[in-house]
């Protein structure tokens, strides 16, 4: 069946991120010689990835792969598709094509970390093919929860695969740009190899609502605020963004946006034609003070409790500039990202105590979905008309539920594919199968560093987040191996010590019998002392307390 692959000729597609998570979206298509890369997204950190900003692609499968990449293709400008490439870029540097806010976002984004002169970056409209070695990529419009969204029609020898990205089938778009299902029968008359769909919302039934929608709503609660309104959104929503300043503009309020990226965003999208707003509507945080608290409309990010945003200082009252008052209006018009349920419940409760009123998707309808529900998948399944199907974009059980879904549209089950990360998925002759596993996984990213905090330090993060630590200090003597200062002890978040010095003391008359008890040979290897003190400690707080901190002895030369 796979012939073929023996001389390397044919199709392999590889996810290296985006299976079985939210976020991290990043795929390979290769064939020979020639590679293409689709997306290239982080993830941001889980509950256990403590200290972690960002989470990126391992993409260690590329090493000695760099002179077959021939380019990387951006469905979309959302962080879980492009937000990797500053970190990514640092290692390869292939054209980037994407459509123009796309590129907008990437080319502001590569200039924070001074890489926009090290890559060519290419614009690329809706309906024109790009040619990268064996492939060339068609690009799809599609609606999305951002501006420019693309699926890929990718022609190799093989076959057609069709790549839909993140999508949904929006009848009544902000702009009138409509999902080009034209271009996707096209496809499926001709006859497609694989379908790789967005899984995110399959669990939905129906068909996910018009953003459009969104829009009304802030029409209808905008004229209801008697004092200052609040809108808190992703920044690269530019529709949402859009849609509220419309609303404000209705109302005869100025608006001010708040939030670095949500400032940079719609400057991009002004300068590139995909925002329209009329001159003296916006406003600085400076001249704030001139208007009366009706006549504001404030966007800004921290939707999603983020703890240093300004929408989380606002609600906590910690913002030197804004100040939440009785009656004012905070409208949350974005999801609650997975994981975030708490801290965004806790916003809201603080926006509460502020005397705010609080409107979010669990109330109204001021936030819709990005992503397709059942029926447009099904939809997209019977306009392309796979041969193969492979679903993308989401959790383990998102991608069983779709390819479930695929089997009641009637996709044969044997012809579906649920893929995990880093399998190699070879298609040959019309046939498919996963044939090998890759090189994969998570590189974390902690302030400057890339990739230098892996399982053990998240290990011991998590070791000292919920025992603490105790710092053992002695000074001995090199010459004698007496016992000439301490022991003292310091712990930090283990017990109170202004309270606990009694049983401190305990601790240490322990270390000092630990000590007298060694000879000088084991005094006189300092490795084997901190061994014996940390073994006497860590039985002591086990029996005594039932606690683990994390035991430092230090060893002062004297």
């Amino acid at each position: 069946m796979f012939s073929h692959l023996t001389d390397n000729t044919g199709l392999k597609i590889i996810p290296l991120g985006g299976l079985g998570e939210i976020g991290l979206n990043m795929m390979l298509y290769e064939y020979g010689e020639d590679i293409i890369i689709v997306d290239c997204g982080l993830m941001f950190p889980e509950p256990y990835m403590l200290g972690i900003d960002i989470v990126v692609p391992d993409i260690s499968y590329l090493n000695g792969r760099k002179e077959q990449i021939r380019g990387i293709f951006l469905t979309h400008g959302h962080e879980d598709h492009i937000g990797a490439l500053p970190y990514i870029l640092r290692d390869i540097t292939p054209t980037i094509y994407g459509t123009a806010l796309t590129i907008g976002f990437v080319r502001g984004k590569l200039k924070e970390f001074e890489l926009d002169d090290a890559v060519k970056m290419t614009v690329v409209k809706p309906r024109e093919t790009v040619s990268c070695g064996c492939f060339s990529v068609e690009f799809i419009r599609v609606s999305h929860s951002i501006v420019d969204g693309c699926a890929f029609a990718i022609r190799s020898p093989e076959g057609v695969v069709i790549h839909t990205g993140d999508f949904k089938i929006d009848q009544t778009p902000v702009d009138g740009e409509l999902t080009d299902l034209a271009t996707f029968a096209r496809y499926g008359q001709e006859g497609v190899l694989a379908l790789l769909s967005d899984s995110t919302n399959v669990e939905r039934e129906g068909y996910t609502l018009s953003e459009r929608l969104v829009g009304e709503a802030f029409n209808d609660i905008f004229p209801k605020c008697n004092e200052r309104i609040i809108v808190a959104a992703f920044s690269s929503n530019i529709h949402r963004v859009q849609q509220a300043i419309e609303a404000a503009i209705n109302c005869g309020r100025k608006v001010l946006l708040n939030g670095r990226s949500m400032i940079t965003n719609v400057q991009i999208a002004r300068e590139l034609g995909y925002m329209n707003i009329p001159d003296g509507v916006l406003i600085d945080l400076r001249e704030l003070p001139r208007f009366q608290r009706n006549e504001i409309c404030m966007i800004t990010t921290g939707s999603q409790g983020e703890p240093m945003s300004s929408l989380s200082r606002i609600a906590m009252d910690d913002h030197k500039q804004i100040k939440l008052e009785t009656g004012d209006t905070v409208i949350l018009s974005s999801r609650f990202i997975p994981g975030n349920e708490k801290t965004i419940s806790d916003l809201i409760n603080h926006l509460y105590r502020r005397g705010a009123y609080v409107y979010h998707d669990n109330v109204s309808e001021v936030h819709v979905s990005g992503h397709a529900s059942q029926e447009e998948l099904k939809l997209m399944m019977n306009l392309v008309r796979p041969a193969w199907f492979l679903p993308i974009h989401g959790e383990y059980r998102h991608l069983v539920q779709h390819a479930r879904l695929a089997h009641r549209v009637g996709i044969p089950k044997e012809r579906t594919i649920v893929m995990t990360n880093g399998d190699i998925v070879a298609f040959a002759d019309g046939e498919a199968c996963i044939i090998d596993k890759v090189d994969h996984g998570r590189i974390f990213v902690d302030g400057k560093g890339i990739g230098d905090v892996g399982a053990i330090v998240l290990k011991d993060r998590k070791h000292l987040s919920e025992d603490g630590m105790v710092v053992v200090i002695i000074g001995i003597d090199q010459s004698t191996g007496k016992l000439i200062y301490g022991p003292d002890i310091v712990s930090r978040g283990f017990v109170f010590e202004d309270e606990s010095r009694e049983y401190l003391e305990q601790a240490k008359s322990l270390v000092v019998e630990c000590l007298a008890g060694l000879s000088i040979e084991v005094l006189g290897d300092w490795a084997e002392v901190k061994q014996e003190v940390r073994a006497v400690m860590k039985r002591f707080f086990k029996k005594s307390i039932a606690r683990r901190p994390v035991i430092l002895p230090v060893i002062l030369e004297m």
